[in-house]
């Protein structure tokens, strides 16, 4: 079985071309511009013809001048046709893989945690937009260049038939055997562009995780290790690059001798048609005019054929992305979680290992909150505290037992209804480069300026929010790690779920800063389930239940109250360490 590449157009990519087809009346418009755009350019010759036998047959100078004025005309109005046409091109090409864009970014965000954890953010920058860059140039090259010359080409042939048959049946068989060539040549030239282009995404994710990590780089000297480490994948894209480079050239090199011998052919034959007397003067110039013309046509395909190459790659790796598909399961008849007031939350035998280790994480945790209580999570740094919480978000499925919320079975729940409706917080708060109430409705419609502003006053941030100089409508640029994590507050109390997962979510803020937003996380489990995960002990106060894990399973679980006052108890242990008050 060959490969998708070696097929020309890859198979999943047919639905990302549909992406690409215009509207009735921009093609319509398009199209007009291509035919003039051709048939201007083939006129040209017959015009030639007329002048130099009317020239030789003693034609007037005045009526020479018209000739001559008339061809000018028709040069103009080719080139204008042509650059309509690439006006035209652009515009099409780029509404249509915008579209795509928007699909790619869409499909890429659907995709569960299973995928990210695969791909780095620089990569899928790389396959979300470089890749529909190369779609895009190719589309433009295709319009102008493919399409156009082709019917150039065809329009060509045609004329030529009419003057000699015998030249016209030579100059038929040259392109076909041209065209051949061209179309095994790609062949053997995508999936050396296809290496070039992974090389490519793999270098840029290599740089966006550094320059990420470039502080703790720094702090550490790993940045000796790290510039060898950018050497190999930078030596990687260059060989993947040479080598495409090379066969690029050799491709190239190969089909412009084969189209000088073609060229010399023509004009040979040209040549002995007009000393036979078959031919007039006018019409070999006319047919040395349409040779050249053939050749135009031809080059334009090599210019564009390693665009091509790079169009067909990146087809390639846009329709193996939609391919991605998750691995969380669509519920058949999905169920909405209760509307309104605290969910209730229920685990089962949950055992869960992630994909690709066989390792398991979690093994038999069976936990239940009624509705309004709240659980605190204890244990050390990978115990399965944080992997517990996401299978509470449904970042993943349990392999083994369920995961009920509001009394629905999570893989059965309405994915928006259990967005709306479970909240989270955690160490790791994204500030985007948007202003202060796209920050918090996460670009959704505001509920109103007054709500926001409640809101952030209720967290602390109300004067935070009075020294911004446009107010709601100030871009946030620089916050500190405190107020970023009462920013994701803020966006919790609007949220209003009913299911509130705080994973270290004060880990970051100073004792000041915790402190005032102490009665911020009482308003915030008020009313709400919630399970908490903390490393400060102290923060545990407030919650109804405790569980400590240990190597993924449960080894304490009860109330707070009974736990703190049992002198044998785990939790107590772990809160005299602490020098926390039982």
């Amino acid at each position: 079985m060959r490969r998708p590449s070696d097929q020309g157009i890859p198979p999943r990519s047919s639905s990302v071309l549909r992406l690409l087809r215009p509207g009735p009346r921009p093609a319509a418009a398009l199209a007009a511009a291509i035919a003039a755009a051709t048939a201007l350019p083939l006129a040209a010759p017959q015009i030639t013809r007329r002048f130099v036998d009317d020239a030789i047959g003693g034609a007037s100078i005045r009526h020479l001048t018209l000739i001559a004025l008339g061809y000018l005309v028709l040069a103009v109005a080719g080139q204008a046709a042509r650059m309509v046409t690439a006006w035209l091109a652009s515009r099409l090409a780029w509404d249509g893989t915008n579209r795509i864009r928007e699909r790619l970014a869409g499909h890429a965000l659907g995709l569960d945690m299973t995928f990210h954890g695969r791909h780095t953010p620089g990569e899928l920058i790389e396959r979300v937009d470089g890749d529909v860059v190369a779609v895009a140039d190719f589309v433009v090259a295709f319009l102008l260049d493919v399409v156009a010359g082709v019917l150039l080409l065809s329009g060509v042939v045609v004329v030529v038939f009419g003057v000699d048959w015998r030249i016209g049946c030579v100059l038929l068989a040259y392109c076909l055997l041209i065209g051949y060539g061209m179309a095994r040549a790609q062949r053997a030239a995508v999936p050396s562009a296809a290496r070039s282009r992974a090389a490519s995404a793999t270098l840029f994710g290599a740089l966006e995780e550094r320059l990420a990590g470039a502080e703790d780089i720094r702090a550490n000297g790993a940045g000796e290790h790290m510039v060898r480490r950018f050497h190999q994948v930078s030596a990687a894209l260059f060989r993947a690059e040479n080598r495409d480079a090379r066969v690029g050239t050799v491709l190239l090199a190969g089909t412009s001798v084969a189209f000088a011998a073609g060229t010399a052919i023509m004009l040979g034959l040209a040549a002995w048609a007009m000393s036979s007397g078959t031919l007039t003067v006018g019409t070999a110039v006319l047919l040395f005019q349409y040779t050249l013309m053939v050749r135009t046509p031809f080059e334009r395909l090599i210019d564009q054929i390693r665009e091509y190459q790079a169009a067909l790659a990146g087809l390639a790796r846009i329709g193996g992305l939609l391919a991605e598909r998750r691995t969380l399961a669509e519920p058949a008849r999905p169920r909405p979680l209760p509307p309104a007031g605290p969910l209730g939350l229920r685990l089962d035998g949950v055992s869960f290992a992630y994909p690709g280790d066989d390792e398991q994480v979690l093994s038999g945790i069976t936990l239940d909150l009624a509705p309004g209580e709240t659980l605190g999570l204890v244990g050390r740094t990978g115990s399965g505290k944080t992997t517990l919480a996401r299978l509470v978000l449904r970042l993943y499925d349990p392999v083994e037992g369920v995961v009920r919320v509001g009394g629905v079975d999570l893989r059965a729940a309405d994915p928006a209804s259990l967005r709306r409706r479970i909240g989270v917080v955690t160490q790791d708060v994204q500030i985007f480069a948007a202003s202060v109430r796209d920050n918090l409705t996460l670009f959704r419609p505001s509920p109103g300026d007054e709500r926001l502003r409640d809101i952030l006053d209720g967290v602390g941030l109300g004067d935070w929010l009075a020294a911004l100089p446009d107010g709601l409508d100030t871009e946030v640029r620089d916050v500190s790690a405190g107020e970023a994590q009462l920013i994701a507050f803020a966006r919790a109390f609007l949220a209003d779920p009913g299911l509130v997962v705080l994973d270290e979510a004060s880990s970051r803020l100073d004792p000041a800063t915790e402190r005032r937003i102490e009665h911020s996380i009482d308003r915030l489990l008020g009313g709400r389930t919630g399970v908490i995960i903390a490393h400060r002990l102290s923060s545990l106060a407030r919650v109804d239940k405790i569980a400590v894990l240990d190597q993924g399973k449960i080894i304490e679980y009860g109330r707070r109250a009974d736990l703190a006052a049992d002198p044998h108890s785990r939790y107590g242990r772990l809160l005299d360490l602490a020098g926390v008050s039982r």
